[in-house]
């Protein structure tokens, strides 16, 4: 039947306008759910590689910052420090990207839980409701998690161990090692003061190092161990990322 306007009249389409053809059996349905299914695993497998690259991206970052400071006694420590930086950087954007992923991960987890599983294992107690909340979702997409939390999963998973490796490795530079001129002349730090004073970066002097670099490391311990809520994949069952 055309639609009417506010005057009665009989309005018509435009020709080249159709209207949405939706499925009219279940062998249609089915179709359409194969084929969504597929496309949300592809648009989640998508944000996954880009997490794995901004991962990968981060252990370059370390291997090689490693390579150029541990190579010789006379290499400055500020290359570690400035390692954690970079890795930093990384660690913000693989979170933010986490959050994208996260988004598509739970509309795929939602299509398995309530539809597949109960194809394979019916339950008692599943409603469709399930089917509401992933068309409001399709409608007005929203991230599931918070930039806090994803800065914590992904710590917890990777970059806290980096960022351990790297603390290491810079106690290793400042503590067991006073930076010399020649190489040859390298000894062992033999008085926390002198600890202190090899912590400096130029102008800056080592006490004000060692104080951003303990609350830095302070926060990623709060962060790495804060525990997680159960909200989303990580309230059923353990394999998530």
């Amino acid at each position: 039947m055309s639609p009417k306007n506010d005057q009665g009249s009989v309005q018509t389409l435009h020709p080249s306008i159709k209207a949405p053809v939706f499925p009219g059996s279940s062998t249609e349905f089915i179709n359409l759910m194969a084929h969504y299914y597929r496309a949300e695993i592809a648009r989640m497998a998508g944000w996954r590689d880009r997490i794995d690259r901004t991962t990968n991206w981060a252990i370059t970052v370390v291997a090689a910052m490693l390579s150029v400071s541990l190579s010789t006694p006379t290499a400055h420590h500020g290359v570690l420090i400035f390692a954690m930086i970079l890795v930093l950087l990384l660690l913000v954007i693989e979170a933010r990207r986490y959050r994208f992923f996260d988004v598509y991960r739970n509309r795929v987890r939602q299509i398995e839980r309530n539809y597949f599983a109960q194809i394979f294992a019916p339950e008692d107690g599943t409603t469709d409701d399930w089917v509401r909340k992933l068309g409001d979702d399709l409608r007005r997409p929203l991230f599931l998690t918070s930039t806090s939390q994803a800065l914590s999963r992904r710590l917890r998973r990777n970059y806290c161990w980096m960022f351990l490796i790297l603390l290491l490795a810079w106690l290793v530079k400042t503590t067991f090692i006073r930076m010399q001129e020649n190489a040859v002349e390298a000894s062992l730090v033999t008085s926390a003061g002198e600890w202190v004073r090899n912590a400096a970066i130029g102008p800056v002097p080592g006490w004000a190092v060692i104080t951003v670099l303990t609350v830095f490391y302070g926060w990623v311990l709060y962060a790495a161990l804060r525990k997680p809520q159960g909200e989303g994949e990580l309230a059923f069952g353990n394999v998530h990322v």
